[in-house]
């Protein structure tokens, strides 16, 4: 694919930071190979050498992985989940937005979900790949293995069940299984310290009313230019 730029966020890029209300692309790369199989348009809230942080507005068109014959993922049981053919749906978000945060270099992003009415629900910390800036936004590759944060500050493991079967599958090896179990012991060491960004006030934040919904591209999975920091 040729390297290209749109109106997606290159130029600020270029600069180094993206304003606020810049529409970027945060994409992941499916797990053991190299094709985007998730895209999200999103919408710049910060961006400074601290963090990262974008907001998905409800109704945001998105692409996400189904199998061949499009069932979604999660209706597959799991023992045939990572091993049956795949493909790529356009979709959309529904339901609350996500305000995902992403400090330089960390292997997860922290995402905040809110109910209906503005009321937050939980912090979700997701682990992954750190983040790779390209001109137009970031890119990643989900690790399965997460974790649940509530308003009182208990936390609980997620998705122990697909991250053991990942690795059965061949998705994951035994050595980038412990490095990913490592970085999940020191997000929990942040959570029992309270540190950030969970200590940064992130859920009273709310969206810029005027900001659009950001378009995906129909070269949503297009090599992009990459470029230096956090």
């Amino acid at each position: 694919m040729a390297e290209t730029e749109s109106a997606t966020g290159g130029a600020a890029a270029r600069g180094g930071r993206w304003a606020p209300g810049t529409p970027i692309l945060w994409r992941y790369r499916e797990n053991a190979g190299e094709r985007f199989h998730i895209c999200r348009p999103v919408t710049v809230v910060r961006d400074t050498p601290d963090l990262l942080a974008v907001w998905m507005a409800p109704g945001t068109e998105v692409v996400r992985p189904v199998l061949a014959d499009g069932t979604p993922l999660h209706r597959e049981p799991l023992r045939t989940r990572y091993t049956k053919p795949r493909a790529v749906r356009r979709d959309h978000w529904f339901g609350t937005g996500v305000l995902k945060l992403a400090r330089p270099g960390e292997p997860w992003s922290v995402w905040l979900f809110w109910e209906p009415g503005w009321r937050f629900k939980n912090w979700y910390v997701n682990l992954e790949q750190p983040l790779e800036r390209w001109s137009e936004g970031v890119d990643s590759q989900d690790h399965f293995l997460d974790i649940a944060v509530a308003p009182d500050r208990s936390w609980r493991w997620l998705d122990e069940d697909e991250f053991a079967e990942a690795q059965a599958a061949g998705l994951m090896g035994a050595e980038q299984a412990r490095a990913v179990r490592e970085a999940g012991a020191r997000a929990v060491e942040r959570i029992a310290a309270w540190e950030a960004p969970f200590s940064g006030g992130w859920p009273e934040w709310r969206p810029d009313p005027g900001w659009p919904i950001p378009v995906l591209p129909g070269d949503w999975d297009r090599t992009g230019v990459r470029v230096g920091g956090g």
